[in-house]
């Protein structure tokens, strides 16, 4: 039973990251619907590479430059996975007039002006939130913010239908469903990631995320009766922006 959880966490690693993983694990549509489990644990693994590609080039060079290289890091890792999905989703929803019109401008490959101003200030909301942080405050901060961020995108899995069951899937839906069991499971990847934070402020990064992705899912109920996985990738971007707004709150006394 740990070898089948171990193997559906690298399953949610290769499918969402340039990581390498080991030759035995296997793949299939199961095991990847098994896997939505796992994705805020890639969360904290791809978190915590910016947490230490930061740390590092602190040693070094002015919090600004190490935010810009951890931020490098992390993209890197992940193959910009997420940001393509943003600027997918933004150009469908920007430029579409219709459910079909949409779907097909987000399986275009072509990158939009839509999308290409989400992706910019994406980055340089993301670059300027961080450098705004207590420096120390940084490294946890990205491992709170890429594991709730994944977290918001699991709640999608769980709570909505996949709607590109037609020709113009680029793949086949991430997961099904997610269990009560499953979700639960997520969260304590979640908490682990927050308990490295004051209360005050996780509990202002999450509210924030939380209503970030209340408006995108509304959003994608109200034009695609669903969600896709570009939807996903939007998520993620979003709700992590919003966690950090939510971190750099200030609340009278």
């Amino acid at each position: 039973m740990l070898k089948r959880e171990v193997e559906y966490f690298f399953g949610a690693v290769r499918f969402f990251t340039r990581l390498p993983v080991p030759g035995w694990v296997g793949h299939s549509a199961e095991a990847l619907n098994h896997s939505a489990r796992y994705f805020p644990a890639v969360g904290l693994l791809v978190g915590g590479i910016g947490a230490l590609v930061y740390g590092a080039a602190a040693l070094l060079w002015p919090p600004a430059v190490a935010v810009l290289l951890s931020m490098a890091a992390t993209i890197y890792a992940t193959g910009a996975f997420h940001e393509d999905g943003l600027s997918d989703t933004v150009d469908g929803l920007g430029g579409g007039w219709d459910k079909l019109r949409i779907l097909e401008i987000m399986k275009d490959s072509r990158v939009g002006s839509y999308g290409v101003v989400a992706m910019v200030l994406a980055l340089l909301g993301k670059f300027t939130l961080l450098v705004a942080l207590d420096p120390a405050l940084v490294p946890f901060a990205l491992l709170a913010g890429h594991a709730v961020s994944r977290f918001c995108a699991t709640l999608l899995l769980a709570t909505m239908d996949y709607v590109r069951e037609d020709l113009l899937a680029k793949a086949k839906p991430l997961a099904t469903r997610l269990s009560t069991g499953a979700l639960f499971c997520a969260l304590l990847f979640v908490g682990l990631a927050l308990a490295l934070l004051p209360l005050a402020k996780a509990v202002a990064g999450c509210l924030l995320a939380g209503l970030a992705t209340f408006w995108l899912a509304a959003k994608f109920r109200r034009w695609l009766g669903g969600y896709t996985g570009d939807c996903l990738g939007a998520t993620q971007q979003i709700s992590e922006i919003a966690f950090y707004l939510g971190l750099l709150a200030q609340f009278a006394h």
